[in-house]
C-alpha cells in the first residue's frame, strides 16, 4: 500500500532521510522506531506530501503520491496527532466529524453528529461526551477522542503519531489496546511513530529502526527481540551503551 524507494530530504546541511526503502503492505501495521530528531514525523510527513523530498518515489497503492488529486489523495487518510490537535472552540463532537462536515466527504448535520457519537462510543467514550470542550476532558480522553476523529471517515490508511505520549501506563496500555482492536476491525493500513515499546508490541506487525537517515532494521515485530542488528538492541532494551550515542 506505501512504497518508499531511496527517499531523501535534507535541510540544509541537516541530511534527515539519507536513503529511505520501506514497504508496508496493504492491511499491515506498520511501526517506525527511533531516538528523537531521527526523521520520523519527516518520513509521515513525506508519504501524506506536507513535505516534499529531494530525491526517490513515493507510491500509495501504486500512484506516486505527488501527483494527482490532493483532496481524493488525502481523503484515504486519517491521523491521530501526538498533542491531540482538538480544536479548543468545537464541541467533542464537531471534532470528531470535523471532515464529514466538510469537502467532498461534507455529510448533513444530524447524520455527522450520529456518526461522531458512534465513534465515540466505539473508543470507549459515552454520548453525552459529545457536547463537551476538549479542555473539559483529561488526556486520555482527548487521545480517544482524537482517535475517533481518525476514523471517522472511514479511512483506508492511518497515521498514529506517538499514540500514547503524555498518558500513564495504564491508558497507555487501554489506548495501545484500542488501537490494535480497531486497525484489525477495519482492515487498515497503518504507520505509527513511537517512542513506546510496550505500542510497538501491541500495536506492529512489522517494525522499521530509523536511524542516521535509513532503515537501519526492519522485520516481524516477532524477530524484533532476537534481531542481531546493535542499533536495533540497544534501542529495544534502552541501554546506554552501544552505537547510538547518548546526549550526556
Amino acid at each position: 500500500m506505501i512504497t518508499l524507494e531511496h527517499v531523501k530530504k535534507s535541510f540544509g546541511s541537516n541530511h534527515v532521510l539519507r536513503d529511505i526503502n520501506l514497504h508496508v503492505p496493504k492491511g499491515e501495521s506498520m511501526v517506525v522506531i527511533g531516538g528523537s530528531g531521527t526523521g520520523k514525523s519527516i518520513l509521515i510527513k513525506s508519504v501524506l506530501g506536507l513535505v516534499t523530498p529531494d530525491a526517490g518515489l513515493i507510491t500509495v497503492d501504486g500512484q506516486d503520491a505527488t501527483k494527482g488529486d490532493r483532496d481524493a489523495f488525502l481523503a484515504r487518510f486519517g491521523m491521530l496527532f501526538q498533542g491531540g490537535a482538538l480544536f479548543d472552540s468545537l464541541p467533542v463532537w464537531q471534532n470528531v466529524a470535523f471532515r464529514l462536515m466538510r469537502g467532498a466527504l461534507k455529510r448533513p448535520k444530524e447524520e455527522a453528529r450520529e456518526i461522531a457519537i458512534e465513534k465515540l462510543r466505539r473508543v470507549g467514550l459515552k454520548p453525552d461526551v459529545a457536547d463537551r470542550y476538549p479542555a473539559e476532558l483529561s488526556g486520555g480522553m482527548q487521545k480517544r477522542v482524537g482517535l475517533a476523529r481518525a476514523i471517522a471517515a472511514e479511512p483506508e490508511i492511518i497515521f498514529f503519531d506517538e499514540p500514547t505520549t503524555g498518558l500513564d501506563p495504564i491508558m497507555s496500555g487501554v489506548i495501545n489496546d484500542l488501537i490494535r482492536e480497531i486497525v484489525v476491525e477495519m482492515g487498515a493500513t497503518t504507520m505509527t511513530i513511537t517512542h513506546d515499546m510496550s505500542s510497538v508490541r501491541t500495536i506492529a506487525d512489522k517494525v522499521a529502526m530509523l536511524h542516521g537517515g535509513i532503515i537501519q532494521w526492519s522485520g516481524p515485530v516477532s524477530e524484533m527481540e532476537n534481531a542481531d542488528d546493535p542499533y536495533l538492541t540497544q534501542f529495544v532494551s534502552g541501554s546506554a551503551e552501544g552505537p547510538i550515542e547518548a546526549i550526556r
